[in-house]
């Protein structure tokens, strides 16, 4: 697998001949809809398969994989034009094989909410570990908040089991207007009966529903219930085991230090957290975000110093390291408490470039790609997700040993993603 940015003059053609491709894959690898419109600076994913297999009439994907002494889902992992199905079509080049994998096993998962596409479900799971519902919340008499689309949630718990993906129940401080709570995180966890509620009703519900565990999510807790939120972890933890074999996840707060300062850091402390839960999954994205000044989604380096940071606190084998799967457009000049960026795929991005006839920069110290442009005599900026980006971070992964990848959010399908961590690593089924 190699990287390659486009330069003027460039085609998939030429890059195609270049590598000695075929141009449908580079195309399909990069959910080129217009393979004519290459932005200059944009990068293309380009694998160079080992073996391929041309479908003929009669084949099944079980059979394909029985002649090649590979599994469907490896088959699926590879042509992500499958979209996670047994169709087939006569004439259809298969990938089978590329380089194996040089970075060992990675645990992955996404966070998906319960209107997600079936079909966009479909052809994400067999690249996940664990798929993670967003999100439970909770009312002050310990009764949960479900995520609202029951029919939703159960299409997803149950096409998880059978790609072999464990499902996870999200377990936030939403209430029911949407927000985060504080003083309602404060409150669940200082009231010894509501706080026992909230925890039965946990368990009952991830039993009763065929999850295989929690994501535990609260956040803006304030240092004083730093000590009470990782003794709920444990209660959790504990409970959750008397009924079986579950896990037990906590996302933490993107800190760099033990004492770092704001609402949002000081009631995550990542020793007791891992200490008390199975995997902690570092939130390293948004440095850039909707309503805040532009900037790298997940800048690689302030992304490492949280890395750094959590493994002086905790196991690399305990950590997840949280990867953006997009990108914002924002109007200058940013006003704060007025401005608001526009969300952007990572498909989308490359393309709107082409159309503003913008050159792809990229920037080295936040290994991130962005853009510049004018529209309506307003000047934009454009940070978003790229093959770079991403191949950067699954480096930082293996640099650093960590156990896995929290992507947020599975719900647009970014085929080099999810192609760049099948080529690095070997996924973790089950």
């Amino acid at each position: 697998m190699q990287i390659y940015t486009v330069a003027p003059g460039d085609s998939v053609y030429s890059i195609a001949r270049m590598f000695g491709v075929a141009p449908s894959l580079i195309i399909s690898d990069n959910e080129l809809s217009a393979p004519t419109q290459l932005a200059i600076g944009q990068s293309l994913l380009i694998r160079q398969p080992t073996e391929t297999y041309t479908v003929a009439s009669g084949d099944t994907l079980a059979s394909i994989a029985e002649r090649f002494g590979v599994t469907p889902g490896e088959l699926w992992r590879q042509n992500p034009t499958l979209g996670g199905m047994e169709r087939l079509s006569p004439g259809e080049v298969l990938v089978i094989r590329t380089s194996p994998p040089q970075y060992g096993d990675l645990i992955t998962s996404a966070y998906v909410y319960p209107f997600i596409n079936t079909g966009t479900l479909r052809q994400t799971l067999p690249y996940l570990s664990y798929i993670t519902v967003f999100t439970y919340g909770i009312r002050r008499d310990g009764t949960l908040i479900p995520p609202g689309d029951d029919r939703g949630e159960a299409e997803i718990i149950e096409l998880a089991r059978d790609y072999g993906t464990r499902p996870l129940l999200m377990l936030s401080t939403l209430t029911e207007d949407g927000t985060f709570s504080n003083e309602l995180a404060d409150f669940v966890l200082n009231d010894p009966a509501v706080r026992q509620t909230v925890i039965n009703n946990l368990v009952d519900t991830v039993v009763a529903k065929g999850y295989a565990g929690v994501d535990l999510d609260f956040e803006y807790l304030g240092g004083d219930n730093a000590a009470a939120y990782a003794q709920f972890v444990r209660d959790v933890k504990t409970a959750l085991s008397a009924r079986g074999d579950y896990d037990v996840w906590v996302a933490l707060a993107p800190k760099t230090e033990a004492d770092q300062p704001g609402l949002l850091y000081a009631g995550h402390d990542y020793a007791a957290l891992a200490d008390a839960a199975d995997r902690v999954l570092l939130m390293t994205y948004e440095w850039g975000y909707a309503f805040g000044p532009p900037l790298a989604i997940a800048p690689l380096n302030e992304v490492r110093a949280v890395v750094n940071y959590a493994l002086t606190e905790a196991p690399a084998d305990k950590i997840m390291l949280g990867i953006p799967n997009y990108g914002y457009d924002w109007t200058l000049p940013y006003v704060r408490g007025e401005s608001e960026a526009e969300p952007l795929s990572s498909v989308e991005a490359p393309r709107r470039a082409f159309e503003r006839r913008a050159r792809i920069m990229f920037d080295e110290a936040a290994q991130s790609p962005y853009y510049t442009y004018y529209m309506n005599n307003k000047e934009h900026i454009v940070w978003y997700e790229d093959p770079r980006s991403i191949d950067a971070k699954a480096s930082l992964i293996y640099d650093t040993d960590l156990s896995g990848a929290g992507i947020w959010n599975g719900m647009k399908f970014f085929a080099p993603l999810w192609l760049i961590l099948n080529d690095r690593f070997n996924i973790v089924k089950y």
